[in-house]
C-alpha cells in the first residue's frame, strides 16, 4: 500500500517572474514581426500559469499525474508544479460532527436516543484521497455505525440486567473511550486521526420514555422506602434499649407490641403524625 510523502515545489514568484519574462520575449516577437517566437512564448506563458497552487496555513495539495501519485504539499504558501499535474486540495484543519440523535436498541432491546460530538481531522492525504471515495462522507456513515454498535454492546441502565457492571447512562468515559477506540479502528483506512469521540445525548425513545420514567420513580420510592424502614426499626430497637436500661417504664410484651407498632407509624408514615394525647390514665 502506497503512503503519503511530501515534495518541496517551486517558488511560486520564481515562476510569476519567469512568466513575465516569457509574456515579455512574446510581444517583442510580434513587434518584431517574429511571429513563431511570439506564438511559442504566448503558448509557454500559457502553460507556465496553469502551474500555479496556492496552499493556506493548515491545508494541503494532493498531486497526480495521468493516474500516478506524485506527492503531498503540506507547506503552506504560493507554488509552482508541473501544470500537468491534476490537484486535489485536503485540508488538515480539526472538524467537528454533532450528530443527531438516532434511534437504536440497547444491549436487552430497549429502544433509545443517542448521539455523539467527534471531533477529527485528515492525518494522511493519501488515503483521504485514493483509499476511499468521499472521506467526509465516509467519516459519518462510519461513525453512526460505530455508535449503532456500541448501543447494542451495553444496557442503557441496569434496572433490567442488574448484573451489568458498566451502561449507556452511567459509563461515563469507558463508554466514551470504547466509542473512540470503533471510530479509529474503522477511520483508519481513510487516513482520518479522532481527535475525540463522546456521547452527548443518551435518552429512552418517546415510545417507552414515560413507562421507563415511573419504573425509575417506583425504584427509588422502594429504595428510600428502605432506608425508611431501615432506620426506623433502629430508632425503636435504641428507644425500648434505652427504656429498659435506665429503667423509666416497666412495659409487658403486649405494650412492646403497641409501642413498636405507634412507632413504626410515626416513623415510616408519609405525613406528619396527628397523635391524640390520653389525659386519663396508661389503660383508659
Amino acid at each position: 500500500m502506497k503512503q503519503e510523502f511530501s515534495v518541496k515545489p517551486i517558488s511560486g514568484y520564481l515562476a510569476v517572474l519567469t512568466a513575465f519574462l516569457m509574456l515579455g520575449g512574446a510581444i517583442a516577437g510580434f513587434a518584431f514581426n517574429i511571429i513563431w517566437l511570439g506564438i511559442l512564448l504566448t503558448l509557454l506563458f500559457v502553460f507556465t500559469t496553469i502551474g500555479f497552487t496556492v496552499v493556506n496555513p493548515n491545508a494541503s495539495c494532493v498531486m497526480v499525474l495521468f493516474g500516478a501519485y506524485k506527492g503531498t504539499i503540506r507547506e503552506n504558501g504560493f507554488f509552482w508544479v508541473n501544470p500537468f499535474y491534476v490537484k486535489k486540495n485536503i485540508s488538515l484543519r480539526a472538524r467537528n460532527f454533532d450528530s443527531e440523535p438516532i434511534k437504536v436498541n440497547d444491549k436487552i432491546g430497549n429502544p433509545i436516543k443517542i448521539g455523539f460530538v467527534l471531533v477529527w481531522k485528515v492525518a494522511e492525504t493519501y488515503k483521504a484521497a485514493f483509499e476511499v471515495d468521499d472521506y467526509q462522507h465516509f467519516v459519518l456513515v462510519q461513525s453512526d455505525a460505530a455508535l449503532r454498535k456500541l448501543a447494542g454492546l451495553y444496557p442503557y441502565d441496569n434496572l433490567e440486567d442488574h448484573e451489568a457492571v458498566m451502561t449507556l447512562r452511567s459509563g461515563g468515559e469507558e463508554v466514551n473511550d470504547e466509542l473512540e477506540r470503533e471510530i479509529k479502528e474503522r477511520l483508519k483506512i481513510a487516513g482520518i486521526e479522532v481527535i475525540e469521540a463522546r456521547i452527548n445525548y443518551i435518552a429512552y425513545a418517546e415510545e417507552i420514555a414515560n413507562a421507563m420514567l415511573r419504573r425509575q420513580q417506583a425504584t427509588a420510592v422502594v429504595a428510600a422506602r428502605f432506608k425508611i424502614v431501615e432506620g426506623a426499626v433502629s430508632m425503636v430497637q435504641m428507644a425500648l434499649d434505652q427504656l429498659s436500661d435506665k429503667k423509666i417504664v416497666e412495659l409487658d410484651e403486649e405494650k412492646k407490641a403497641s409501642m413498636v407498632s405507634n412507632l413504626m407509624v410515626v416513623l415510616c408514615g408519609d405525613k406528619e403524625a396527628t397523635p391524640i394525647v390520653n389525659t386519663g390514665t396508661l389503660h383508659s
